[in-house]
Formats: C-alpha cells, sequence, structure tokens
C-alpha cells in the first residue's frame, strides 16, 4: 500500500499544497493539531508528516510518541509568518551528534 504526504498548520500555510498532491489539515489551534497529528500518524496512512513550525512546536507531547518510529517522519517547516529556526535547530542538532559538532551552521 502506497503511503501519502500530509501537511498539518494553518489554513493559509497549508492550501498550497493541495496543488501538489498533499493532503492538507487546516487547524488553528493547539488541541485540535494535537488531535489532528495522533489521528493521522496512527492511521499508518502517512510516511510523511509536515507541520508548520507553530504547530510543531505546540504538538511536543505527541511528538514524542512518534519519535522512536519509522513513520511517519514529521518534519517542521516555516509558516507564512516565516521562519522560526526550528527546522534549523533539528537538523544542527542531528549534525551535531552525528560528527560530535554543528559543522554546516557553526553555531
Amino acid at each position: 500500500m502506497a503511503k501519502h504526504i500530509a501537511v498539518i498548520g494553518d489554513a493559509e500555510t497549508v492550501k498550497g499544497f493541495s496543488a501538489v498532491g498533499l493532503d492538507i489539515y487546516p487547524c488553528d489551534d493547539t488541541e485540535q493539531a494535537a488531535r489532528l497529528l495522533r489521528n493521522i500518524a496512527d492511521g499508518d496512512n502517512y510516511a510523511i508528516i509536515y507541520l508548520t513550525e507553530e504547530v510543531y512546536n505546540s504538538v511536543e507531547k505527541e511528538r514524542l510518541r512518534y519519535a522512536e518510529r519509522l513513520t511517519p517522519a514529521l518534519i517542521p517547516l516555516p509558516g507564512v509568518r516565516g521562519s522560526l529556526q526550528t527546522g534549523r535547530k533539528r537538523l544542527s542538532s542531528f549534525v551535531e551528534k552525528a560528527v560530535g559538532s554543528d559543522i554546516i551552521f557553526n553555531d
């Protein structure tokens, strides 16, 4: 069975992703975002779930449930209001764990 890609975030940010075939889940509050994440991640239909950085930061408890699972991959992306640097910080921490120092961003 083929797995899909989803995007969770504010309506203005996610609406364009439907044009390229991604499943969009607009939400405006933390409770709704947490509920959406649980529902779609537990359904085992998605390989990747993009979350706007605001949503990604607000659903930490739910994200931890899926941290050790191979799928779905939970990936932050900037919203229409701009980047909160969540993705950059996350990548930086992965690089630092892998090689012992941040050789990409040199923070």
